[in-house]
């Protein structure tokens, strides 16, 4: 069980990562991501617990989450203070009480697919900048059995403090990794590609994956771009007159939890 430390004043030098994170999420934390309330830390400590640098709680919160700081190496700090200082440290309200800093973990893209199992499913994202939609894409991810999340360089950081917490921790335990051609990594690496799109010729319950299977989803609006359209296979979600497209990461969670079923993934 990690050493609980009392911290009696907002100043203390030992919380400086954790000052202002409002602010300092816009800039980036040298390496460094935010895990925010009980369920997220949960997952995070139960996919890296190694990667936890500390975790600042509201006195008041302590007790109840004894179970989850168990789980910590007993080397990682866990700070302890009284509600109004922890929010003079953290700039706002922090209603949850609970926080944690993390070190992130960069990830080698073709590494990653190289240790994938025979059987997978991959997410790929391109062009995704909302951090809403971000974080509801690992959530999908997560939910439905993905293994791996491929990131192309315009998509917005999964481990921003916001679209970790409304992945509700999944941005911590779906690993991912970002690449300039996804969809030639996923071609090397042996995956059948679908992309989605309101001109796919194929509509996704018609579609039966195979055992390597990726799936891409581009930013509401452009969609995917054309280059890569033409060189995957395109699918549709039928819809009512009148519409063509859906929010990102309702359409992801209809596609995971289409292959996801037809691929025998527990869901």
């Amino acid at each position: 069980m990690p050493q609980v430390i009392r911290i009696a004043d907002a100043d203390d030098p030992r919380l400086e990562p954790y000052r202002e994170v409002r602010e300092r999420d816009l800039v980036g934390r040298q390496g460094l991501f935010v895990a925010e309330g009980r369920v997220v830390l949960e997952k995070a400590v139960a996919a890296q617990p190694a990667a936890i640098a500390s975790v600042l709680v509201a006195e008041a919160r302590l007790d109840g989450l004894a179970d989850v700081l168990a789980d910590l190496p007993d080397e990682t700090p866990v700070y302890a203070a009284a509600q109004a200082a922890m929010d003079a440290v953290v700039g706002f309200p922090i209603h949850r009480g609970i926080l944690a800093i993390g070190r992130r973990v960069d990830r080698d893209a073709e590494a990653l697919l190289a240790g994938l199992p025979a059987r997978a499913l991959v997410v790929g994202l391109v062009g995704i900048a909302n951090h809403d939609n971000m974080g509801g894409v690992f959530r999908n991810a997560a939910a439905f059995g993905a293994d791996a999340v491929l990131l192309d360089p315009t998509c917005c950081d999964p481990l921003y403090r916001k679209a970790i917490r409304v992945s509700v921790g999944a941005a911590l335990s779906v690993p991912f990794a970002r690449t300039q051609d996804p969809v030639g990594l996923l071609e090397r690496a042996g995956f059948e590609t679908v992309a989605l799109s309101p001109r796919g010729e194929v509509e996704i319950g018609e579609l039966a994956p195979g055992p390597r299977s990726a799936a891409l989803f581009g930013a509401e609006g452009p969609g995917l771009p054309e280059a890569v359209l033409a060189r995957t296979r395109r699918v549709r979600i039928a819809m009512a007159g009148g519409f063509d497209s859906l929010n990102v990461a309702t359409t992801s969670g209809i596609v995971l939890h289409h292959l996801a079923r037809r691929r025998e993934f527990p869901v």
